[in-house]
């Protein structure tokens, strides 16, 4: 059965990143993946959580929230994060974090803004690619400033969304997938091909360690193409 897009089994959306889209930030990117789209802004502040305090070295804490007007009908503007907004909120820090070595910028915060200004599924994914490559961006600013060391970044990460739908394991799920899928899996991987999360779920079936294995085989075929999507970015961005 054809993908309501069009796009085969194994097919990213079309994918595009806008870097500095907004001026202020240290850092900023619209990511657009199909008709999603999610501003990711990064800030940077000059001190840490009391915790932290003392210890000499920094940390990256992230927020996501969804425009009223993102989703078909407008839905309530969170004045508290949902649930579900602290979970990805959480997932996109963590994630992050596997990617900067917070012991190289000193006692600063990356505060890392993920707001969905157009929702079609998979935003918690777009979010952390997208988060990824204002992180760099921000960085970069830091070490010419020498604020932060030119070591900083451990590695690149980046996530997509797989599942299995009408029997059929797809890459990418927009929300007429996503809405019907019998088993969707989040997919967080580094630049070397390891996983930093992993968040699955059979929705409507159960599911077998092939149909996994093979989630996994398209997730890391979806996270190869974002990488060098990132990277393309990063080149024409930090000439």
């Amino acid at each position: 059965m054809p993908r309501p897009d069009g796009r085969n089994p194994n097919e990213l959306r079309p994918v595009k990143m806008t870097p500095g889209y907004i001026e202020y930030p240290e850092g900023s990117v619209l990511i657009e993946m199909g008709k999603t789209r999610v501003l990711c802004a990064v800030s940077v502040e000059n001190q840490v959580p009391k915790w932290l305090v003392g210890q000499n070295q920094g940390w990256l804490t992230a927020e996501y929230a969804m425009l009223p007007r993102a989703t078909h009908t407008r839905t309530q503007r969170e004045l508290t994060p949902s649930a579900r907004s602290q979970e990805i909120r959480r997932l996109i820090g963590r994630s992050l974090r596997a990617a900067v070595d917070l012991r190289l910028i000193g006692e600063r915060t990356l505060n890392v803004d993920c707001d969905v200004l157009q929702a079609d599924g998979g935003t918690r994914t777009a979010a952390i690619t997208g988060a990824y490559v204002a992180v760099c961006i921000a960085l970069n600013k830091m070490i010419q400033k020498k604020e932060a060391s030119p070591r900083v970044l451990k590695t690149a990460v980046a996530a997509v969304s797989v599942g299995i739908v009408n029997g059929e394991p797809v890459l990418d799920l927009n929300y007429a997938e996503d809405s019907r899928a019998e088993v969707d899996f989040n997919v967080v991987m580094t630049a070397e091909g390891n996983y930093v999360e992993v968040q699955g779920t059979g929705e409507g079936a159960t599911f077998s360690r092939k149909q996994m294995d093979q989630l996994f085989g398209l997730a890391q075929k979806g996270t190869e193409q974002l990488l060098e999507i990132q990277q393309q970015t990063l080149a024409a961005t930090l000439k």
